[in-house]
Formats: structure tokens, C-alpha cells, sequence
């Protein structure tokens, strides 16, 4: 058995390297370390040397990398000394991860030149309304617009009266008279957020439900002790109903390349299987249920 610790660092020409530049550094080959049995060399080293590093930068470098590598061994050396029983499931565990390695990059290299990654607005919609049941909120979302403006101000009817009405000549006169008089207007009829988002730029209370606000679209209001707010919930999708289509996009984006990215792999091993079976290349030996075994199967 070799002694559990037998080091040797050529401490001195890592030092020398200080003072000098890399490619005199490495013009020899010499020893920069022994441990554990093993030896480590300037050869070893040269492809992990970060490129322009000189003078001290590469003896500092060198004092790491070296205290590492030994570290390295001996921790090896010990973990064989414990675990040499089990030596035999190391490599097969090893071997395993070496062909699912080599496996997974060549499902991903079919996969790459094989899947068509554009998926078409009706076939997203399509898989949305096949599977709706399968989307289910778990709180509420909806879409709106809050309008924040001083309590008091003279505009207050006829912003509320814009506000309400589909015309769009109405709903820009409206957004001029916001935007006029820097009244704060958050529209959020666009996109879907949390019901609680909505209301926290409502003067709310924790205590208080507001669920009664989610059964129409018409403005509504509240005050606080400096502003007066109007708010509008153009739609809801209540917790436990369906997900909006909107939320899901990319959610049944990655579904549906998942789906065509296993179609290829399946198509892909059934090709190879089918191949190497008329070349005589496979051979498979069962016992079938109720049969006797077949001395040679071929498929």
C-alpha cells in the first residue's frame, strides 16, 4: 500500500515564476507535485493557465492550482481505501451516466434538426380548449383600469361619465383630461393580474372583502382622505375556474414542444430498431407467457 500522504511540491519553481513570463515558465516539463501516488506536471497544467497571466499572477495561480490537485488526490485516495467494496457499483453507476450522457446528445441532436419549434395561434388555441380542464386558477385574476385624482376636483362627473362609455372619441377625451391634469390612470385591461394586485392601488382594507366588486363592469369608486378613485373591472376569471388563454401561451408553447421533441426520439429509435432487426443485427431470446422459450427469436 502506498503511504497515504507522500507529497513532494517543487515549491521553487513556481516562486521562479514570479519573476519571469509564461512561456519561459513553461519551457520545461518539470515536477510540480506528488501525492497520493500521482504526479502532476507543467504539461498537465498549461491548458487550464488563464491566457495573458504573468509574474506573480502566475505563481499565485500555480500555488492554487497545485494546493488543489493535491487536496484532489488525496481525498481520492482515501475514498478508494473506504469504498473499495462498493467498487464495482461506482462503475456501473459510472457507465450508466456515460450512456444516458451519450444517449440524451443524441436524442438532442435529432431533436435539433428534426422539431419544428413554430407553433401556430390555432393550435395553441386548440390545445388550450382540449385541455382546459386541466388549467384551473387558483385565486382570482382580472383585467381593469384605476383612476386616481384629487377628492374634490370639478372634472369628477364628467371623468366618471368618459370613463363609462364605450365611444372611443369618449375614451380619448378621456384619456386627455387624465393626462391634462396628471391624474394617476393604471390600465390593466391588456393583461390578467391577481384580484389582490388590482386592489392595492385601491384605498382598501385587509379586514374587508371585495368580492361584491367583481360582479360588474361598471365604474365604481372609493375615497380616502385625498383622493377619490374610480375603478373599472372590464373582466374576472374567478379561483378555480379555467386559466385565461393569455397566461398559457408559453406554458402550452413548452407542452406542445415537448410533445413533438418526443414524436422524434420515438420515430428516431423505432428507425434504428427496425434497421438493425432486417440486418440481422438484432437478436432477442424471451419466454413468452403460456409458450415454450424460443431457442432464437429474430425480429
Amino acid at each position: 500500500m502506498k503511504p497515504y500522504a507522500k507529497i513532494a511540491l517543487v515549491a521553487a519553481l513556481a516562486l521562479s515564476a514570479a519573476c519571469q513570463e509564461m512561456p519561459r515558465y513553461f519551457g520545461s516539463d518539470s515536477t510540480l507535485a506528488r501525492a497520493a501516488g500521482n504526479e502532476l506536471r507543467l504539461s498537465d497544467v498549461q491548458s487550464v493557465v488563464p491566457q495573458g497571466l504573468t509574474g506573480r499572477d502566475s505563481a499565485a495561480f500555480m500555488r492554487v492550482y497545485v494546493d488543489r490537485w493535491v487536496r484532489k488526490q488525496l481525498k481520492l485516495q482515501e475514498a478508494e481505501l473506504l469504498f473499495s467494496s462498493s467498487e464495482e457499483d461506482i462503475d456501473r453507476m459510472v457507465e450508466e451516466y456515460r450512456q444516458a450522457l451519450l444517449i440524451r446528445r443524441l436524442d438532442r441532436h435529432y431533436v435539433d434538426r428534426n422539431v419544428d419549434t413554430v407553433f401556430t395561434d390555432s393550435a395553441i388555441t386548440a390545445y388550450y380548449e382540449a385541455h382546459k380542464a386541466d388549467f384551473r386558477s387558483d385565486r382570482t385574476l382580472v383585467k381593469g383600469r384605476i383612476l386616481q385624482f384629487p377628492e374634490g376636483a370639478r372634472q369628477a362627473r364628467l371623468l366618471k361619465e368618459l370613463m363609462a362609455s364605450p365611444a372611443a372619441a369618449k375614451q380619448r377625451d378621456f384619456s386627455d383630461i387624465c393626462a391634462k391634469n396628471d391624474f394617476v390612470l393604471t390600465d390593466l385591461r391588456d393583461e390578467w393580474v391577481d384580484y389582490a394586485e388590482f386592489l392595492s392601488y385601491l384605498p382598501t382594507l385587509r379586514s374587508k372583502n371585495y368580492d361584491a366588486a367583481l360582479g360588474t363592469t361598471a365604474v365604481q369608486e372609493m375615497r380616502d382622505s385625498h383622493s377619490h378613485y374610480y375603478f373599472q373591472i372590464a373582466d374576472v376569471r374567478r379561483e378555480g375556474e379555467a386559466l385565461p388563454l393569455e397566461r398559457l401561451r408559453p406554458t402550452i408553447r413548452r407542452i406542445l414542444f415537448n410533445r413533438r421533441q418526443g414524436e422524434v426520439i420515438r420515430r428516431h429509435e423505432e428507425e434504428l430498431y427496425t434497421r438493425a432487426a432486417t440486418n440481422g443485427e438484432v437478436r432477442i431470446f424471451v419466454e413468452a407467457d403460456g409458450e415454450e422459450p424460443a431457442a432464437e427469436q429474430q425480429r
